[in-house]
């Protein structure tokens, strides 16, 4: 009997092959990349029509992911009003490289840190909030990527603050080939590993494919009396260039990719967010916090 993982690399092994399932994902088995719609496939599988809480917005989430293929997307360094999400959980990315910040009574975790250029956009966003950039105690990653990771060096040097990385990203954060951060990390993670700061309280959840490492965040929060399961995926992005059949240099990538697909369907969740804005709507859902618009109180739930 075949795995969902050998059906992946059977069906990525044959263009243009369809797998009965989930019609919505049809637009991805006419994407350009055979990346792409070998993901695609992989949703159409059994694996996804028997879903759990995570479905439809993970279906959401490959849906936006197309028009992050591209490199130089405008969004990545162009800012974005900061916000309140729920609780004590913010917005202070661009417009669509995203960063969350925690706010605690002990001072600040920060989630992804963008390019260094990105950093003076960041600084701005937190201050609108009342909040100071250095009170940054502790940050954290979705994945290593540039777009995620580029400035953790020197959000470090300059708050001080601890960063905390599942331990398979590890290598790659503390590289200092071109384009990686070269920082110093001061905790390794492993899957299911809580992090803590002033009564806030992160899991660590490993998804891993688009990474080794890459890592979907999960906590509480609190709004209105309510307690709300907030979502912040790492990524389940097949990049332009990945190879999924006989990857040399990452040859469980497409196991992995199975594996992380199960995580995320069986994670409770209330407010679905990631490491991009494009995963959850963040420009549609940030117009409807208006005054005035409907479900201002909290849209992204």
């Amino acid at each position: 009997m075949f795995s969902a993982a050998d059906k992946l690399r059977r069906e990525s092994a044959v263009p243009g092959k369809q797998v009965e399932g989930c019609t919505i994902m049809d637009q991805f088995l006419a994407a350009p990349h055979e990346a792409q719609r070998s993901w695609a496939r992989l949703l159409k599988s059994d694996l996804c029509i028997h879903g759990g809480v995570m479905q439809r917005v993970l279906l959401s989430v490959f849906a936006g992911a197309l028009v992050l293929f591209a490199q130089g997307n405008p969004d990545w360094h162009r800012e974005f009003p900061a916000f309140k999400i729920a609780g004590n959980l913010y917005y202070v990315g661009t417009a669509d490289l995203a960063v969350y910040l925690i706010n605690t009574p002990q001072g600040n975790i920060l989630i992804n840190t963008d390019f260094q250029e990105d950093v003076p956009l960041i600084k701005r966003s937190i201050a609108q909030l009342g909040f100071k950039y250095s009170d940054t105690k502790i940050v954290l990653i979705s994945h290593a990527h540039g777009d995620h990771d580029a400035a953790t060096g020197l959000v470090k040097e300059d708050t001080g603050a601890r960063l905390m990385v599942m331990d398979a990203d590890v290598p790659e954060e503390e590289s200092t080939v071109q384009g990686r951060p070269g920082a110093h990390v001061d905790r390794i993670l492993h899957d299911g590993d809580t992090v803590e700061l002033g009564g806030s309280r992160l899991v660590a959840h490993l998804t891993p494919g688009h990474t080794k490492g890459c890592t979907t965040w999960t906590m509480q929060v609190t709004e209105v009396g309510r307690t709300l399961n907030a979502v912040i995926i790492g990524s389940p992005n097949v990049n332009a260039g990945y190879i999924l059949v006989g990857n040399k240099s990452y040859p469980s990538i497409a196991d992995d990719y199975v594996k992380t697909f199960a995580v995320l369907k069986n994670l409770p969740c209330d407010l679905f967010l990631g490491a991009h804005g494009a995963y959850f709507g963040l420009k549609a859902k940030y117009e409807k916090m208006k005054p005035g618009a409907a479900n201002c109180a909290c849209p992204l739930a």
